[in-house]
Parts: structure tokens; C-alpha cells; sequence
């Protein structure tokens, strides 16, 4: 097999350091440098739709909810995996391209309801159609679907892992 940057990172520690097992650290350097081609990637492809990478991800999230598409900024926050302040700017940009609105919550007089505008459905459509084709024939395209099996089922392994924690 071919050798790729991170096999040059390991034979460096080795010569310097025969003493450490590097191996580790090729997966993780690995999984760091996969992370920051998968975000030009998508972001490249969503660019069309005038969308930031995080943007595409609320719209994302609000469309797989169903039917009606909204949830409370807290559901998004925490499905994003960001910050409550982070998901309120979120939000405030994406109401003002009208892709969302805030809503009351007819469960919590308190509360809010972040919904998708019928322009923030339609635009997430196209969008996510541009995602799963760009992830099919562009960012996966190395790995027969065998391949891909697997690598799904140990990402998912590590990540059930990590998520214990």
C-alpha cells in the first residue's frame, strides 16, 4: 500500500523515539486529517446553497426530526454537539435568511420552538441530495462497499467508546 503523510509522522517518532509505540497516534492522525478534508469537502458541495458547514447541519438536523421539523434549542444543541450560545447565533442567522423561525412551544409557555420555513425545507432538500452524492462518488469513492461496511462498524465502535465516557 502506499504510504501517506502519516506513515512519514511515524517513521519520524520512530527514528526519534524507538523506545513509544507510535501506532496510536497514526489513527488519530489519520481520523484529524480525514476530519479536515471531509469539511472542505461538504463545504465545497454546499456551497451552492450559500450555506456554512454548520448552517447545513442545523437545517439537517431540524429536517431528519419529521414532521413538523422543529425541536427546542436545547434538542439542537445538543445534537449538534455545540454550545448554547453557538446554537442561538446559529439560529438568529438562519431566521434571518428565513430559513427558520422561532415559534412558542404550545408544551412550555417558557419555551421556543426553532421550525424550518417551507424556503429552509426546500433548501435543505437540495442540499442534503448534494451531500449524499458528493459522499458517494467523491469522498468514499476509494472503498468498495465491503469497505465501507466496515469502517462503519468500527467508527461506530469507537465512537460508542468515546461517547461512554
Amino acid at each position: 500500500m502506499t504510504p501517506d503523510a502519516v506513515d512519514q509522522i511515524l517513521a519520524q517518532w520512530q527514528r526519534e523515539r524507538s523506545d513509544l509505540d507510535a501506532a496510536p497516534m497514526g489513527v488519530i492522525g489519520r481520523i484529524a486529517r480525514i476530519t479536515k478534508h471531509l469539511d472542505r469537502s461538504i463545504q465545497a458541495a454546499i456551497a451552492e446553497f450559500d450555506l456554512t458547514l454548520g448552517e447545513f447541519d442545523a437545517l439537517a438536523t431540524l429536517r431528519r426530526s419529521g414532521v413538523p421539523y422543529q425541536l427546542s434549542p436545547t434538542e439542537l444543541f445538543k445534537a449538534l454537539m455545540i454550545s448554547s450560545g453557538t446554537i442561538t447565533h446559529r439560529i438568529d442567522q438562519l431566521e434571518q435568511a428565513a430559513l427558520v423561525q422561532r415559534i412558542p412551544d404550545p408544551s412550555d409557555r417558557r419555551g421556543t420552538l426553532i421550525t424550518l420555513t417551507d424556503k429552509g425545507f426546500h433548501l435543505i432538500e437540495q442540499a442534503v441530495e448534494a451531500h449524499v452524492i458528493n459522499a458517494d462518488r467523491h469522498i468514499l469513492r476509494a472503498l468498495d462497499d465491503a469497505e465501507r461496511d466496515a469502517l462503519a462498524i468500527l467508527l461506530r465502535k469507537l465512537l460508542l467508546s468515546l461517547e461512554a465516557d
